[in-house]
């Protein structure tokens, strides 16, 4: 593949995109690099970049979520380390063990996770880890960015002495404060500091009373602030161990670099694989937010986009809760050049910039927001000519410079090129531009270039209907509103609704009239006659939809009436088996009824038993004979039925018990009315109403009429209060 021109970035609004993509950056380095984002030159690096987007999505919807990724960029300490004898500050280390340690948890959680993320664990697996870099830094630097004491054995000896000097001088100013303070020469705040040194705060009166160097005074001059004799010689072995200090900790800095030197190429890989990664993770949140996926990848020159968006469109409206209409379309080698025309404001611009910006989006590495059935293909080229592009600096039209565009388009047009343009032919004389515009769709067509142009010239649109690999496409339009409908449709030319959209727009009548009449009639007619068709196809449409929702009832209803017929069959087959039983029984009964009846005539007993054997010998040679171990197994089913709707039943029982207690215990907690007389109530358990004539004590004489009754007020619920 070869590389995109940048005005094809530009037509198609791709540095938006990066910079989407950059804001979801994490790291400054990555913000950097997403802006610098290009499509692949080489396809086996883009189909790794897009599976590692892929699986870093994937990453979003399950339980092995990827380890952070942040860092501070180093690029300022690589600069250092390539210079011999140069020295890396504290927090240079720091930011340089950071990035080792974030990297060495990558691989270890890639490794256990590969099967997950193959691509990603396979990008990590080519850094060499060195574990030595973090603890070599570790060793001397703690978690606060101080150097510490086991750093060296003579940066141990001098910090101990440093702090037995700054234990002798706190001694020796302690004492000096304490004798000059019983003598009265101190001031009521007794010491202060000055140029970090503690000094103690002298009346001005007793200044030459105190021994020591004066360090200043205040601003009244009424205190003079005095480092006393005792500390001094202590302060000046303070500092000669400080310069011992910063020259020891200057040294371990030095041999700490000198240790790090060697990996400067390996530092650099681990800061760009973890900007890499920043970069990869910015396009699977992109993707993750407009719905983008990775779709199937063909080798047969065809690209079917289904339900594709315009990705700025898409999260412009997302943002604003509005609807974004999905294009679908289809380029293959039978089909290789797509002609689009219809009314301006209608779409054709925006299904361009679609086409155009998915597929330099794929190209580049990033997910995009189509269906998963789409199917895609890559170009080596990708050639636009969108929009107005005038060029004052360079003195041209816009029809000059759309001519120039168009002779790079035929210096590089090929097979494997895919040119989108926006109002073919538009900028000259419409007969002579459209004649010149055909004749350079001939050449791309020859060429078996792929491509989409919106148009409204009709030559255009014939010449589309008489090739046989390219067509016609229009964007629908409501004839009824002459508003857009969005919806792309191939097969057939748009009208542009010149007039109609004028004569919604208040133009006279008589004016439309007029301008009919300058024109060819025959283009008119033709004109007409595409509205005729648009508006039969809108008709056309509408009519498919309601058949389809009268399928789908339809389906519905007969599913519904299936599974009733499949009930009732079921019902009269449990009811002819119920009856045939009962018959049987019936039978069975008068049989032994006339046994019961003869041996009550003759007392008979052995013919009585002999009838009965028969009877049941002749019921048993119906039955269904069975082994044991069936007969075993059936009664253990029935048993086992038996307790499992038992344990139903109790089951039962103790929600309907748990649920009787909780309406006992909200009746309970629910607050009691307060009752006056003349309230209109009634018993808990009964329906007869009453009024209250009187309270006392918790108890109530309720008046039903013909009679009354004395209850507790615990027993009464309110229907009516008294006003």
């Amino acid at each position: 593949m070869r590389n995109i021109h940048p005005k094809t970035l530009q037509d198609l609004e791709f540095p938006t995109v990066l910079t989407q993509i950059a804001a979801r950056c994490n790291t400054e380095l990555g913000k950097e690099d997403a802006l610098q984002i290009q499509p692949f030159k080489n396809k086996d690096e883009l189909m790794e970049a897009l599976g590692q987007t892929s699986e870093y999505l994937a990453s979003f919807s399950n339980d092995n979520r990827i380890p952070n990724h942040g860092f501070d960029q180093i690029n300022s300490e690589l600069g250092l380390l390539k210079i011999d004898n140069s020295t890396l500050e504290i927090s240079g280390f720091r930011k340089i063990g950071s990035i080792c340690k974030t990297v060495t948890i990558h691989h270890k959680f890639f490794k256990k996770f590969k099967e997950y993320y193959p691509l990603l664990f396979s990008k990590v697996d080519t850094l060499e880890l060195h574990p030595e870099i973090p603890d070599a830094i570790d060793d001397v630097i703690d978690k606060f960015g101080e150097i510490k004491d086991s750093a060296s054995d003579e940066l141990r000896y001098i910090r101990s002495k440093i702090n037995e000097v700054r234990s002798k001088i706190n001694q020796s100013f302690s004492a000096a404060l304490g004798r000059y303070q019983s003598s009265d020469f101190l001031d009521e705040i007794r010491e202060s500091v000055v140029e970090n040194r503690r000094v103690l705060a002298v009346k001005a009166m007793h200044r030459k009373k105190v021994k020591g160097t004066v360090m200043g005074t205040s601003k009244t001059g009424s205190i003079v602030y005095i480092v006393p004799e005792a500390t001094l010689s202590y302060t000046r072995e303070l500092s000669n161990l400080e310069f011992d200090e910063k020259e020891e900790v200057q040294r371990i800095l030095n041999k700490l670099t000198d240790e790090i030197r060697p990996y400067l190429e390996l530092l650099k890989a681990y800061q760009a694989y973890l900007a890499g990664t920043d970069i990869t993770a910015a396009k699977a949140r992109y993707a993750n937010e407009m719905d983008g996926l990775l779709p199937e990848i063909n080798e047969e020159r065809e690209m079917h986009l289904r339900d594709a968006f315009h990705p700025l469109l898409y999260l412009s409206n997302k943002r604003k809760n509005e609807k974004t209409w999905p294009q679908t379309i289809k380029l293959h080698k039978e089909n290789r050049i797509i002609v689009i025309s219809g009314p301006n404001a209608g779409g054709k611009s925006i299904t361009l910039k679609t086409i155009g910006l998915l597929q330099v989006m794929l190209q580049s590495g990033m997910l995009i927001p189509v269906h998963e059935r789409s199917s895609v293909c890559f170009f080596d080229q990708i050639l636009t000519d969108i929009g107005d592009n005038q060029s004052i600096e360079n003195h041209l039209s816009t029809y000059s410079y759309r001519l120039k565009n168009m002779n790079r388009f035929l210096r590089k047009c090929n097979d494997k090129t895919l040119f989108l343009i926006d109002e073919f032919g538009t900028g000259s004389d419409p007969e002579l531009g459209g004649a010149l515009a055909e004749a350079f769709l001939e050449v791309f067509y020859e060429r078996e270039a792929y491509g989409v142009i919106t148009t409204h010239y009709a030559n255009l649109k014939a010449l589309a209907n008489e090739l046989p690999h390219a067509t016609n496409a229009n964007m629908l339009f409501n004839s009824k509103t002459l508003e857009p409908t969005f919806q792309l449709v191939l097969g057939e030319a748009g009208s542009s609704f010149t007039f109609e959209v004028a004569q919604k727009n208040g133009i006279p009548y008589s004016l439309i009239n007029k301008a009919k009449k300058k024109i060819e009639r025959g283009k008119v007619r033709f004109d007409a006659t595409i509205a005729k068709l648009q508006k039969e196809r809108s008709k056309m449409v509408e009519t498919g939809s309601k058949l389809k929702d009268e399928e789908a009832k339809a389906r519905e209803e007969n599913e519904r009436l299936e599974q009733l017929n499949s009930k009732i069959k079921s019902k009269l087959e449990s009811y002819q088996e119920m009856y045939d039983h009962n018959q049987r029984m019936i039978q069975l009964g008068n049989k032994v009824n006339t046994a019961a009846e003869k041996y009550f005539i003759d007392k008979k007993k052995r013919p009585l038993i002999s009838e009965m054997l028969r009877i049941v010998e002749t019921e048993n040679s119906k039955r269904k004979k069975t082994t044991a171990k069936k007969a075993k197994a059936k009664q253990e089913e029935k048993k086992q039925v038996a307790e499992e709707l038992e344990q139903k039943i109790k089951k039962v029982r103790v929600e309907k018990k748990i649920q009787k207690k909780k309406e006992i215990q909200a009746e309970k907690n629910k607050p009691r009315p307060v009752f006056k007389i003349g309230d209109r109530v009634r018993l808990m358990d009964g329906k007869a109403v009453g009024s209250i004539d009187t309270l006392e004590k918790g108890k109530a004489v309720v008046n039903y009429g013909m009679f009354t009754t004395n209850v507790s007020v615990d027993q009464l619920e309110l229907v009516e209060a008294k006003k």
